[in-house]
């Protein structure tokens, strides 16, 4: 099964595996599913058509995938424009939310690790 150019796992569970898609996370899923009205642990490859059917109209009303991608991508893109603070954390690649940097955020800054202790000291030894 496929909804917006997104391929759905076939061995999952429907509340898991329409999380494959940008914009849908698993309260979405289930919200989507309860609408429908398909059980959440049903497996996309017992899907009738019907149903399929029934979840891509559903879909279709949310803002998901690249355009949801482009809508986030240019609100960024304002923030940088106008110079706000958010705009230049993101900009410099640091944490937009007040999160510490000190001890992390290393997968984004890099691994620059200031390490004490055995390289710092040289042995004297005669």
């Amino acid at each position: 099964m496929r909804i917006l150019g997104v391929t759905i796992p076939d061995e999952k569970r429907l509340e898991i595996s329409l999380t494959a898609v940008f914009g849908i996370g698993r309260p979405r899923a289930k919200e989507i599913l309860d609408k429908v009205g398909i059980e959440h642990g049903k497996r996309a490859k017992d899907l009738t058509p019907d149903e399929e059917a029934k979840i891509r109209k559903v879909v279709e009303d949310f803002t998901l995938e690249g355009d949801l991608k482009r809508e986030v991508s240019t609100s960024i893109k304002r923030l940088k424009d106008i110079k706000a603070y958010r705009g230049t954390r993101h900009a410099k690649k640091l944490p937009a939310r007040g999160q510490r940097t000190k001890t992390n955020s290393r997968t984004v800054r890099g691994n620059v690790r200031k390490t004490m202790g055995s390289g710092r000291r040289k042995a004297d030894k005669k």
